[in-house]
C-alpha cells in the first residue's frame, strides 16, 4: 500500500517539500533553457529555439548547475517565493502545476518512475540550435512549448 510520502508530489504543498523532494519535481524537460524574448509594448514573453549553451540537450539538464547564476546571469533560480511569477514557464512545468494544485503529466518520471518520456515533451522533442553570438533570436521564434 502507497503512503502519501511515496506520492509526496501529489499530496504536500510546495512550501512542505524537502530540497530534495522540491528538486525532484523538475522533470529535466530543459525548456526553461530556451531563450525567449520579451515584447517591449505588450510584455508578453516569446520562445525562441535557441538553448543556453550550458544545456545538456540529450538529459534537459543544467551542464553546471550549481554555478548557473554566475555563468548566466540571467538565469534566475526557482524558488517557491517566484513560482507564481514565472508564467514564462512551459505549460507542462510542475513547478507550476502543483503551485496552481494540477496534477503533474502522466509522462512526468515521478508518475511513471522514470525519465524515458520526457524526451518527447523536452529538448529533444524541439529543433534546438545552442546558443551563439551570431544568432538574430527573433529569426527562431517558436509558440510556448
Amino acid at each position: 500500500m502507497e503512503t502519501n510520502k511515496e506520492k509526496y508530489w501529489q499530496t504536500l504543498a510546495l512550501d512542505q517539500l524537502s530540497q530534495a523532494e522540491w528538486e525532484s519535481l523538475c522533470d529535466g524537460c530543459g525548456l526553461c533553457c530556451l531563450h525567449k524574448l520579451q515584447d517591449e509594448d505588450t510584455d508578453e514573453i516569446v520562445y525562441t529555439r535557441i538553448v543556453c549553451r550550458y544545456s545538456d540537450i540529450q538529459t534537459g539538464s543544467c551542464g553546471d548547475y550549481a554555478n548557473r547564476s554566475i555563468n548566466v546571469p540571467s538565469c534566475v533560480p526557482l524558488t517557491l517565493e517566484r513560482v507564481a511569477e514565472f508564467d514564462w514557464l512551459p505549460d507542462s512545468c510542475a513547478y507550476r502545476l502543483r503551485y496552481f494544485n494540477l496534477s503533474l503529466p502522466n509522462w512526468h518520471p515521478l508518475n511513471i518512475g522514470d525519465d524515458s518520456q520526457v524526451k518527447y515533451h523536452g529538448l529533444q522533442s524541439i529543433n534546438v540550435v545552442v546558443e551563439s553570438l551570431e544568432l538574430d533570436e527573433e529569426d527562431y521564434l517558436i509558440d510556448k512549448p
